[in-house]
């Protein structure tokens, strides 16, 4: 586990910001934030270097490319060793159907997000690229009715930022 990164109230306020908005300039963070750009730019490369910024990512909606149904499916993988969960979570990766997936603790081995067609979409991808493979002893699907993002993502706060 990498270790925490300590960031001043600048750096959270430039992150705050920039979560909302990867594109801003950093005449606008600067600006916003209450330092010169040249600082801004300094304090965001020192960001990107010590890894607490890992990209920038464009999001699309996946309703408007043809895939207007999203589920979340449960995969329970047995046996559970390594030479058989790496491929199959390198083939699930390459899907063009899958957002994401966790390797979790509990019942289920693996949740993966998924954004298809339609029900039929979503059937065929169960049937051909899941529950076929040998290493997958079961699939539980949840169909995504809404999705809301939430706040930007910061350290917790100290006990004393909480209790003043």
């Amino acid at each position: 586990m990498s270790q925490s990164v300590v960031l001043d109230p600048v750096d959270l306020h430039l992150l705050r910001l920039l979560q909302n908005d990867a594109r801003m300039t950093y005449r606008d963070l600067a600006a916003q934030v209450g330092v010169a750009p040249s600082t801004c730019l300094d304090r965001v490369t020192r960001l990107r270097r010590s890894g607490v910024i890992l990209g920038h990512r464009l999001e699309l909606d996946p309703a408007k490319l043809g895939r207007g149904l999203e589920a979340l499916l449960s995969v329970q993988v047995r046996p559970h060793r390594r030479e058989l969960v790496g491929p199959f979570v390198e083939r699930i990766r390459a899907l063009p159907e899958s957002r994401t997936v966790f390797h979790l603790t509990g019942p289920d081995d693996y949740l993966v997000h998924v954004a298809v067609a339609d029900m039929t979409d979503l059937q065929r991808l169960v049937l051909d690229e899941f529950t076929a493979r040998r290493e997958v002893a079961r699939v539980e699907t949840r169909l995504i009715f809404q999705q809301w993002d939430c706040g930007p993502l910061l350290p917790p706060a100290t006990l004393s930022a909480k209790s003043g």
